[in-house]
């Protein structure tokens, strides 16, 4: 048995899927079968069972699961303390990142970081906070920058930034005139475009008028934060964004309106709770602080 064929087999228990699987680990597909099939015959059981939406494990496959990542983990430990007596950082950091963070700027700190620790294989996935979250639960990634609020079970947050959400329309809407800030009551009849739910902006938004026990529409769900300010620039619809997004140039000559209540954007870096930190994580962290003395992340 070998390490490359525990890590082929964790990848694909993760993925449920050989495809993505293989992308993930950056291999031919049909290199990762012939992996697998060399651990199940070394191992004398079948691991997977093959459906036609991809794979799942077996009773023996879920057994090996939890070995496996503890042996990987172990692996892992083994190179940072032969590393730490050189004084260097080294194994692969995996990184999740919302777009458009706001007052942190994870593509900055990650360039500094790669600068600092070149024996770090920096690997980024960008998607929204909902499922930036469940990938560090399952173990996909290391560290993630997310915004809230989100289902923190299982990770652990370090809040990094805060700033209100704006109303934005287009001049010459009904909204567009006036200085007082709006209740949401005010805005249930309003077509909204919005990120989908797993965006932290889409969550915020909800969270606002949930509170206020207000219903709205959301006529349009998007996944680019200039899409969706387009559409706004357009008047067919208002959007609820954080300060960040309504100061960007797209947004230039939209109407901003505050709202009657608190509408706090919270970014965080979140790691899992109750793993032990890798060298890079701890590194990584290291850097977040200082950047952080220095200024704004």
């Amino acid at each position: 048995m070998e390490l490359r064929h525990l890590e082929h087999f964790v990848a694909v228990a993760e993925e449920g899927n050989v495809t993505r699987a293989a992308a993930r680990l950056r291999l031919a597909q049909s290199g990762l079968s012939a992996s697998l099939r060399a651990l199940e015959r070394d191992l004398g059981a079948e691991l997977f069972r093959r459906t036609a939406r991809g794979v799942r494990l077996t009773d023996a496959g879920g057994a090996l699961l939890v070995e496996a990542r503890r042996t990987l983990a172990g692996a892992a430990a083994a190179r940072e303390a032969v590393a730490a007596v050189r004084d260097a950082v080294v194994g692969t950091l995996r990184v999740g990142t919302e777009q458009c963070m706001g007052a942190a700027d994870p593509f900055g700190l990650l360039v500094a970081f790669g600068a600092r620790h070149p024996s770090v294989e920096v690997r980024v996935e960008q998607a929204g906070s909902a499922v930036l979250l469940e990938r560090l639960r399952r173990g996909r990634l290391d560290v993630a920058f997310t915004a809230g609020p989100g289902d923190a079970a299982g990770v652990r947050l370090r809040p990094l930034a805060r700033e209100r959400m704006v109303l934005l329309c287009a001049p010459g809407h009904r909204l567009a005139d006036g200085t007082r800030p709006l209740p949401p009551a005010l805005l249930a009849g309003e077509p909204f475009v919005d990120l989908h739910p797993q965006w932290g902006a889409r969550a915020a938004a909800d969270a606002v008028f949930a509170a206020a026990g207000v219903v709205r529409t959301v006529a349009m769900q998007l996944d680019d934060v200039h899409k969706l300010l387009e559409v706004v620039a357009g008047g067919h619809a208002v959007a609820l964004v954080p300060r960040s997004v309504a100061a960007k140039d797209q947004a230039r000559g939209l109407v901003r309106r505050e709202l009657d209540r608190d509408t706090c954007w919270e970014v965080s870096v979140a790691r899992p709770d109750g793993v032990r930190a890798s060298a890079a994580v701890r590194a990584l962290l290291a850097r977040l602080d200082a950047a952080r003395d220095d200024g704004p992340a």
